[in-house]
């Protein structure tokens, strides 16, 4: 689950010099030794992740792990299957096996103080990824690096707003208002309140346009399926589908076509990520307007680990960049995302 096999040995060693450093010095000198025994090896980074629910979220992942082995940094990776409680045990093991520096990108905005208060007693600094966290004290963790899902929100507004510009100044009796259908991401992330958040500041001062359903798919293909099956029977006059992730799109996608309905035609679709299958589909018109969610951190993340485990200062927040992709742009400039 962790290291490659090569490496068990090593480490098996490393813990029967820990335990004799114990014996004779106290447990407190634990993290100080294994760090001098393992300094030409590179540091020790524990890596939680939320799970493998999208190609997105895959890829995000693989440019961890690329990124660590071209560092030389050993990364002992978790996978918490959309669990936060496995997520808390993930991060308690390596706190455990006293790793350098514990990334983690956390399933939701709350419930992270104790172990991070435990991180902290135990001198691990921690870098907070892809999804902000909640806490009352801010100091427990050192940095975040990540999407600005406030922003992405925003833009996902502003091109709705543009695309239906005339129709605010043309209505007539029978079109009061724009329906808008969101499907939410995970309920309690910080990516899904963000993009939600940025999107309804841009239209509250725009009464015509008025969201008509939303509900959580949990950023998964199957539930945004399920979710356009319930919203198509619920809604006649559907205007626009916000989705808070392509995976989601995708999913409803499949159910509108299943219907005769012609997404991106009859309903205007602005999703975001930014994978490859919404790209394709922004191409073929199915989908108006693509928000890149950049997965591309790794090279980042990792840099920012050695500086915490050399015991610098790092940005308290470090934003990615990220595009945004219109279907009147030149999409045969865009380069083959790799997810």
């Amino acid at each position: 689950m962790f290291h490659k096999i090569k490496q068990i040995s090593k480490q098996f060693h490393i813990l029967i010099l820990i335990i004799i450093i114990c014996c004779f010095v106290g447990c407190g000198a634990q993290k100080k030794n294994v760090s001098q025994i393992e300094e030409d090896d590179g540091i020790i980074v524990g890596f939680s992740q939320i799970g493998a629910e999208s190609a997105w979220r895959t890829y995000n992942t693989r440019s961890v792990q690329e990124a660590a082995a071209e560092r030389g940094v050993q990364l002992v990776y978790d996978n918490a299957e959309q669990k936060q409680e496995n997520q808390i045990k993930a991060l308690r093991s390596f706190i455990a096996y006293q790793v350098d520096v514990i990334v983690f990108v956390p399933i939701v905005t709350d419930g992270w103080d104790n172990v991070l208060q435990e991180a902290r007693d135990a001198g691990i600094p921690v870098l907070v990824t892809d999804r902000k966290i909640d806490v009352e004290d801010q100091s427990l963790y050192a940095g975040f690096i990540g999407t600005d899902s406030l922003k992405e929100g925003r833009n996902a507004g502003l091109f709705v707003l543009d695309t239906f510009k005339n129709e605010r100044e043309h209505f007539d009796n029978d079109k009061e208002y724009i329906n808008i259908v969101e499907l939410f991401g995970t309920e309690g992330s910080s990516v899904a309140l963000g993009r939600a958040e940025g999107f309804r500041d841009v239209l509250e001062t725009h009464p015509e346009f008025r969201i008509i359903y939303s509900k959580s798919g949990d950023f998964l293909r199957s539930k945004g399926y399920e979710l356009a099956v319930e919203f198509l029977e619920m809604h006649e006059d559907i205007d626009v589908i916000f989705s808070h992730n392509d995976g989601m799109t995708l999913g409803a996608i499949e159910a509108m076509e299943e219907r005769g309905l012609h997404p991106g035609t009859d309903i205007v679709i602005v999703t975001i990520d930014a994978q490859q299958e919404a790209i394709d589909a922004l191409r073929e018109g199915k989908v108006n307007c693509v928000i890149e969610c950049n997965p591309k951190t790794g090279s980042e993340i990792i840099k920012l680990a050695e500086k915490l485990a050399a015991g610098e200062n790092i940005p308290r927040i470090q934003y990615v960049h990220e595009e945004v992709f219109y279907e009147t742009d030149d999409l045969s400039l865009i380069e083959p995302r790799g997810y």
